[in-house]
């Protein structure tokens, strides 16, 4: 189903991408990791309710009392989201949409490789490269915690809680691989992928601010990866992002599909 030298040439395509987020996060991780203090709730309490909106918009207003609480509040609502996002409406844009917006497509048909054998392959790199930037940080968080907080074990729930957030990139990968299979030109591509993504994150947002707004919620698929919840131990939280895993699946089958029957000016 892969072609190992069309897979190996995108991976080293992929690479310099990788490495500038891989740099981008490491900063944050690292950075706000370190900035956990049990004796510092109290200042950062006072700091939530001063810009409680913006706050919670951004899923800041979470428990910081715990060392997995704080790291849930502070790079869960935000970072951990939006960066291996923004690397997935990249390389997903790239892997189809670029080939056939350039006529480069047909180099590619040329080989004797079936469609669903491109198609399969480039979809692997994209999954393969959001695979390796959670594998990365869940990787440098528990180094992380290990050394500032060695009295501190959290690896299990660490581990799990980024499964679910593993499982919430896939399916935004594979809105973004289904648009560029479905799409020749670049900028419909990105734009329906990047904007499909970004819209639902900021009814996200919108529904975090509570209130009227709070019902938003049912309109999102963010709603199913609550890590608050998650690490409380919330039965549909802790499941509801196998949702999202079949959910991946089911879009990948289709963005295949899509790609093999499609008529493409090559």
């Amino acid at each position: 189903m892969i072609n190992k030298t069309l897979y190996f040439r995108e991976i080293k395509s992929s690479l310099k991408l990788i490495v500038i987020f891989i740099a981008i996060l490491t900063l944050y991780v690292t950075m706000i990791t370190g900035m956990y203090n049990p004796e510092m709730e109290e200042v950062l309490k006072e700091f939530t309710e001063l810009f409680s909106e913006m706050m919670a918009a951004f899923g800041m207003n979470g428990n910081t009392a715990t060392l997995l609480g704080f790291m849930s509040s502070y790079l869960y609502g935000m970072i951990l989201l939006i960066f291996p996002m923004v690397y997935a409406i990249i390389r997903a844009n790239g892997l189809i949409a670029k080939y056939v917006d350039r006529g480069s497509m047909s180099a590619l048909m040329a080989a004797p490789v079936k469609r669903k054998t491109i198609a399969f392959t480039q979809m692997s790199v994209l999954y393969s490269g959001v695979f390796f930037l959670i594998l990365y940080v869940t990787v440098l968080q528990l180094i992380c915690c290990k050394i500032m907080y060695p009295q501190e074990n959290i690896a299990s729930d660490l581990i799990y809680l980024n499964l679910s957030l593993l499982f919430l990139q896939l399916f935004m990968a594979s809105i973004c691989f289904l648009s560029s299979c479905i799409f020749n030109d670049t900028k419909y591509s990105l734009g329906v992928g990047a904007g499909v993504n970004v819209l639902m994150y900021v009814l996200q947002m919108m529904a975090n601010m509570g209130g009227n707004l709070e019902k938003i919620k049912y309109t999102t698929y963010f709603t199913l990866f609550s890590p608050e919840k998650i690490i409380a131990g919330d039965s549909f939280a802790v499941y509801a992002p196998f949702i999202l895993l079949a959910g991946c699946i089911i879009l990948s089958a289709a963005s295949v599909i899509i790609f093999t029957k499609k008529d493409m000016n090559i």
